[in-house]
């Protein structure tokens, strides 16, 4: 008997770590401010994770910027701290001159996770009752409108300089400090236009304050199912949305990326997870740690030179 028992614990020593039970501590998530839909995307995810793997995920909400892309890198690979955050944090160094990870390097992918789609609302002055005809006011007043934005670099700047870009038009982007900043302005007629989150402005759209004119995705959305798309009403093969990404540090255990995706896309398919996204305005995704890497390095490649060509710098 004793030589049995020394069997098996000659077994279990050998048992590599990374063949321990996962997790085994409460696990962090590194997000963006509280409020917006990373935060509350990683909140929901959380509450299914937490069920499902039986320790507790916490949420640690961060200043935006490389703050929390910095945090996860630098992390131990070992699952228990993990990042979600929208297209800003690969997009970094794209617009900042020093950032201290490397979005495809130091990470491992997980999932995409929701997708928020973005609306081109005007003023309702602005006598452009659609994309055809906002084209074709710009273009007859070259340099005299102007679009909200957030911070310099954010989703819904980058949107704006796509359109810039493909239309052929010239329109000066006037910076607030945050999304919420930036559509009170566009409401009290500072600014005409933007490219805003439908949740952010279907409220407003609703009541008359702002005339929504497209959505940006490739495809119509179902949380603004009266819009046409911006490719399709007069601007071929425009496409912007913000999307967030789920990721660990990069070398993180093969088998712990795998139950982390398996897990998050399973409980993102529940309908419990679906309705409480699209009540803050996001559709879940739940796609392949693959597709994140695609869609990350994709969409670094496309605004790249966007952003060259828009001299887009944050110091």
């Amino acid at each position: 008997m004793r030589e049995i028992s020394c069997a098996v614990a000659a077994l279990l020593l050998a048992v590599p770590a990374s063949a321990q039970p996962y997790p085994d501590r409460p696990v962090r998530i590194v997000t963006a401010e509280a409020g917006g839909s990373q935060d509350v995307a990683a909140r929901i995810l959380a509450v299914g994770l937490t069920a499902a793997l039986g320790q507790q995920f916490i949420i640690d909400n961060r200043s935006s910027g490389v703050i929390p892309g910095e945090i996860v890198s630098r992390a131990k690979p070992d699952g228990h701290t993990l990042l979600i955050y929208a297209g800003t944090f690969w997009m970094q160094p794209l617009v900042r001159k020093s950032v201290p990870y490397d979005p495809v390097r130091d990470f491992a992918p997980i999932s995409l996770i929701i997708a928020s789609p973005t609306v081109l609302v005007v003023h309702p002055a602005l006598p452009a009752k659609s994309v055809k005809e906002l084209i074709a006011l710009a273009k007859s007043r070259p340099g005299e409108l102007n679009f909200a934005m957030g911070s310099v670099g954010a989703a819904n700047h980058l949107a704006a300089e796509l359109f810039k870009s493909m239309a052929g038009v010239d329109m000066l982007g006037i910076g607030y400090r945050g999304n919420g900043s930036a559509v009170n302005a566009l409401v009290s007629g500072q600014v005409q236009l933007m490219f805003a989150t439908a949740s952010s402005v279907t409220p407003l759209v609703r009541i008359g304050r702002l005339r929504a004119l497209a959505v940006a995705s490739a495809q119509p959305s179902p949380l603004a199912p009266d819009l046409p798309t911006i490719a399709s009403a007069g601007l071929p093969g425009y496409e912007s949305q913000s999307t967030t990404g789920f990721f660990a540090p990069a070398k993180t255990p093969p088998g712990i990326i795998d139950r982390l995706h398996r897990e998050s896309v399973r409980y993102l398919q529940t309908p419990e997870a679906r309705q409480r996204l699209l009540a803050v305005g996001a559709e879940t995704i739940g796609s392949t740690p693959e597709a994140l890497a695609a869609k990350v390095t994709s969409e670094m490649a496309r605004m790249g030179k966007v952003i060259q060509d828009a001299r887009i710098r944050v110091e």
